[in-house]
């Protein structure tokens, strides 16, 4: 068998690849089979992650062109956004833009939703750009080659507006949303990405428009979101998915406060409790089933984007107003303390959506 690399035994040759950037994996994979076979193992992403060298990157679904000064100079007015995936690197504060989708080389399907599967990032549906038509597409990027694929698309009719989010077995989850007649969903899917095979799940307690999801304890949690007959009015409940018994339970109260949960966020990455929510001005945690105030969010944001969540750290995007450029603040949970981040020009757009990957 060809050695890893020449001359070195194989367990210090394993311990140089695993050092190498997420950025290289693409040139690693072309050197030679061997290589590729390593860094495409499910051993090699554990023993990375297990001796601290794995990489945590943010993507975002983020908006491009920036607001502009209108002709007389006075206020500020936003062009119709066109978005592209721009991608931030936490422990060493670079910001990066992917390739764009085939077929949307001129921006990405508006209120796509997108998460991550190992090395692999899997953007879902959307509304065409151009004829504003919602798509059941699949894509997905696989951080390994650095190219785009084309999955199975998602089945049955179109829906807009719903919840996605993935599990720690290569499966991802679609939650409600609404179709064509803006008719509230209770239908869940799961789609297996290394098999490309979508299934459906039992249809939830109610429906759920604009829900958002989590997956924390080997539950899948769906969260928050209205009903067709009451399209705007945000619950406080959850539907919570238990794999072992395939069914649903209802958690009336789940949130204490009827809000769009969109800035609803659990550290997918880790093995911890942690669940975050921003609301009112204020950056929230649920502590044994009960909400906690953590910190005030600086008044650099009033409006909160998005929020994520990796090492210890919440990570919320937002601006000062409608229409300003979106700043990027980090909170230390173990510190106490916020710090700004240094946001290039072409990346204070508003996001969209995130995923936070552990590469």
């Amino acid at each position: 068998m060809m050695d890893l690399i020449s001359g070195l035994p194989e367990d210090i040759a394993k311990e140089c690849l695993i050092r190498v950037s997420y950025q290289q994996f693409p040139a690693v994979a072309s050197v030679c089979k061997v290589w590729k076979t390593e860094i495409t193992s499910p051993e090699f992403r554990r023993q990375r992650r297990s001796t601290g060298h794995s990489q945590n990157i943010l993507v975002m679904v983020q908006a491009r062109p920036e607001p502009e000064k209108s002709e007389t100079g006075s206020t500020k007015r936003i062009k119709n956004p066109v978005y592209f995936l721009s991608v931030f690197e936490p422990e060493t504060g670079t910001w990066t833009e992917l390739p764009p989708l085939p077929g949307f080389e001129s921006g990405l399907p508006m209120f796509c939703q997108l998460t991550g599967v190992g090395p692999d990032l899997v953007l879902i549906g959307g509304l065409d750009p151009m004829t504003w038509k919602a798509s059941n597409s699949v894509f997905i990027y696989n951080f390994l080659t650095a190219k785009w694929r084309r999955g199975t698309h998602m089945p049955g009719q179109p829906r807009n507006f719903f919840a996605c989010v993935s599990d720690s077995h290569g499966r991802v989850f679609v939650a409600g949303g609404h179709d064509d007649e803006k008719n509230a969903l209770r239908s869940v899917l799961a789609y297996d990405v290394a098999s490309d095979l979508w299934v459906s799940l039992p249809d939830m307690t109610t429906e759920r428009d604009e829900c958002k999801v989590v997956f924390h304890h080997e539950k899948l949690y769906v969260v928050g979101g209205y009903s067709t007959e009451a399209q705007g009015q945000f619950g406080k409940s959850a539907d919570v998915f238990d794999s072992a018994t395939w069914q649903w339970s209802l958690v009336d109260e789940f949130l204490d406060y009827a809000t769009c949960p969109r800035t609803l966020v659990d550290n997918s990455n880790d093995d911890s409790d942690d669940i975050y929510i921003c609301r009112g001005g204020e950056l929230m945690a649920m502590e044994d089933s009960t909400w906690q105030k953590i910190t005030t969010i600086p008044s650099e944001i009033r409006h909160v984007a998005h929020v994520a969540v990796f090492d210890g750290a919440v990570l919320v995007i937002g601006s000062s107003g409608y229409g300003e450029e979106h700043q990027s603040l980090v909170f230390d949970v173990n510190n106490n303390s916020w710090r700004k981040l240094d946001s290039p020009k072409g990346f204070r757009g508003h996001v969209q959506t995130g995923w936070i990957l552990k590469i």
